[in-house]
């Protein structure tokens, strides 16, 4: 069995183990990513964020093409072709993730195919497809396996009739009625895929409503769209089951609190009811390294697991499963390797959810403000009000911005309407330095701009907005 050594060996090359990696590299430490899938990228790059928003563009595009083009005066009648959608699709993802192994030749790191396994402090045992294996020696280990699909007792994921978001991204056909298990972000998103293209589609939520964390107004203005949409809620059940049969898969479920149980009949069903870490075939717990309740790594606040010199960063430990906190974290933990400062300041950790309109929040919502006892003002300004949404002919949503009601201190930024994820780098910018509302609305904005609603939800706070 060969040996090679590094100053650091990550598994797993998601958005947080490739750009730890990258990091490590840059601050001269010998570094191996360790992936046990053919490609890198983790589920984002691959079966996750990528795909998804490249379906939701399309799928979007088209739908615009059917019922907001003659607004502009364009007449057309619109048709799709499914596999040449998911060819694009698959090219983007192929860009992507053969740029992550780009990326590692340039910073001189070693990308190596298989499962890794910690031996013990220093040691990851690589399992290649093959069966050979090898072992590599790291002064320090990063776990960031990432997550996975998970369900709910009584669902069985088959892959073909009742499957995750893998499977929803690469449908050979769209389904002539699409049950959603789930009304957080992956189902809203994929059920609006389908919906656009011509499912019928029904989310089951056992909450009272979608989206549990984000803020009221802004699910509320939500639920208008997607009803204008013809995506069906049914808000407040919860699923018993589901069987395939004959005739699609049949959905039992009741209200949460009720004793009479449903059933429905779909084609094929999406569970959408969150993830799991993924810490199978790892070896964790054998090699020291101790799990939570929910399987989760255990860490301290610098990342290092109950083992010395083995951490663990992203969505296989506490806090939200995203993308860009897991790449914060492997910068955070890279340089903390290094001797150097590492940090993620996660109050300042944005959600953005890609429907029409977009949904995005940051910071504190209203709710968890009044619970705390802190007092507050509220700016909010209307997409409707603004000159460039009205170009877009997408003017439905509002910026709301939360401010300190003594210190006027943004501590929470909530926003549905058209591209508001791009809006949102400018508030976590603003919350990074420690802004006020007064800041943000004295701070000249480009004009025609989706922009100036921010700005104008800034003066509102201080009860001056000029165009409403």
């Amino acid at each position: 069995m060969s040996e090679s050594t590094y100053d650091v060996v990550i598994i797993g090359s998601g958005p947080g183990g490739y750009v730890c990696a990258i990091r490590c590299a840059q601050l001269g430490l010998k570094t191996a990513v360790v992936e046990r899938w053919p490609s890198y990228g983790g589920t984002c790059l691959n079966v996750g964020c990528i795909p998804s928003k490249a379906l939701l563009e399309s799928s979007e595009l088209f739908h615009q093409a059917k019922t907001e083009f003659k607004k502009h005066g364009i007449d057309v009648d619109p048709t799709f072709d499914l596999g040449r959608m998911m060819k694009r699709k698959d090219k983007i993802v192929t860009a992507l993730t053969r740029g992550v192994g780009g990326l590692f030749d340039k910073n001189g790191v070693d990308g190596i195919q298989g499962l890794g396994s910690i031996e013990g402090p220093g040691r990851v045992k690589v399992t290649a497809s093959d069966g050979t294996t090898r072992i590599l020696q790291g002064t320090s280990i990063v776990i960031a396996t990432g997550s996975e699909v998970s369900s709910i007792p009584g669902v069985e994921l088959d892959g073909v009739h009742v499957f995750g978001s893998t499977e929803a991204l690469s449908l050979d056909s769209v389904p002539g009625h699409l049950g959603v298990i789930g009304a957080g972000v992956i189902g809203l998103e994929m059920g609006s895929v389908w919906r656009r293209l011509g499912s019928k589609v029904t989310v089951f939520e056992y909450m009272d409503r979608p989206l549990a964390f984000a803020d009221e107004d802004v699910i509320a203005e939500a639920q208008r769209a997607f009803r204008k949409l013809k995506l069906e809620l049914r808000l407040g059940v919860a699923v018993q089951g589901t069987e395939v049969i004959d005739e699609g898969v049949r959905v039992t479920f009741k209200a949460r609190n009720g004793d009479a149980v449903e059933s429905m009949v779909v084609d094929k069903v999406l569970v959408s009811v969150g993830r799991r870490p993924n810490t199978d075939g790892l070896n964790a717990e054998a090699a020291g390294v101790k799990l939570d309740s929910r399987g989760r790594v255990i860490i301290d606040d610098h990342f290092q697991t109950t083992v010395p010199d083995i951490f663990a960063i992203g969505d296989v430990v506490r806090g939200p499963m995203l993308a860009h906190k897991a790449e914060d974290e492997g910068v955070a933990v890279a340089e903390l390797i290094a001797g150097k400062s590492g940090h993620v300041n996660y109050d300042v950790i944005p959600s953005v959810v890609y429907t029409a309109p977009e949904i995005a929040w940051i910071g504190k919502t209203e709710a968890e403000l009044k619970e705390a006892g802190v007092a507050y003002t509220v700016g909010r300004f209307p997409f409707q009000a603004n000159g460039r949404a009205k170009a877009l002919e997408s003017t439905q949503g509002f910026v709301k911005i939360l401010a300190d009601a003594r210190t006027d201190r943004v501590l929470g930024v909530h926003m549905i309407g058209p591209y508001v994820g791009e809006l949102m780098g400018e508030v976590a910018l603003a919350m990074e330095f420690g802004a006020t509302a007064e800041d943000i609305a004295r701070t000249c904005h480009p004009h025609p701009s989706l922009s100036e609603v921010l700005r104008e939800a800034a003066l509102d706070a201080g009860g001056r907005v000029i165009h409403f």
